[in-house]
């Protein structure tokens, strides 16, 4: 007990401890109090079986948000240093991002208009990069893993999903038939719908999240100008 109680003040080490050892099932349930201290989140959660606080690495939320915490083990009588409070139980493990699956019905379920493709002509973003999103399509086996610019309309804005804000938009070129029309990227900077944005970012083919969720093409990290 000594030795685990030494590891516990390592975030490194505690959690490689964790991974070595037998998981209890996750917990889940609602966030009712949150605080930070050294590099870990405590959690005060409402869950099926009652109040329960957990631990987890230092991470982003807020009273009110739904959160898993993944493999946790639970220690008996633990005595947080830094918050100068005793715990008589609490959870460590890993906290859960929004799910994919979470992320998928945010995106499937966001109330847009359809998009009329052909009422959105936008020009080509300028530059040796610059290219439109028929041809990111057309283009995606030798734009992989490339910087590209892409100028275009944004038809949906999806903010703070798995720590990041998802974009979609549209320049007129491409068909809903080929499904080549809407170009997705994340970034952590803000639009909103209807303005003209050139995105400039890391292009990545066939990317598969899980849970059937997969991008023949999506730009990530994209930083955004408006225009």
């Amino acid at each position: 007990m000594k030795m685990f109680k030494r590891f516990i003040y390592s975030t490194s080490a505690v959690f490689l401890l964790m991974s070595a050892t037998p998981a209890d099932s996750n917990k889940s349930g609602t966030i009712l109090e949150t605080m930070d201290a050294a590099n870990y989140t405590y959690i005060k959660l409402k869950t099926d079986s009652g109040e329960i606080w957990a631990a987890v690495p230092q991470t982003q939320v807020k009273v009110g948000d739904k959160a898993t915490v993944l493999n946790p083990q639970t220690m008996d009588n633990f005595e947080s240093k830094t918050l100068k409070r005793k715990f008589d139980h609490i959870l460590f493990g890993t906290l859960k991002e929004a799910s994919i699956t979470e992320a998928k019905e945010h995106h499937q379920n966001m109330p847009t208009e359809a998009v009329d493709i052909s009422k959105i002509k936008v020009e080509k973003a300028k530059g040796a990069t610059g290219k439109t999103i028929a041809e990111i399509y057309a283009l995606k086996s030798q734009l992989k893993n490339k910087d590209v610019l892409v100028h275009g309309k944004v038809t949906k804005f999806l903010p703070g999903i798995m720590k990041r804000n998802w974009v979609h938009i549209s320049d007129g070129t491409g068909s809903t038939d080929k499904k080549d029309f809407d170009l997705t990227a994340t970034t952590q900077d803000e639009v909103k719908v209807g303005d003209t944005v050139t995105f400039k970012g890391k292009l990545h083919a066939d990317v598969d999240f899980g849970a059937g969720y997969f991008f023949q093409v999506v730009m990530e990290e994209a930083k955004v100008t408006k225009d």
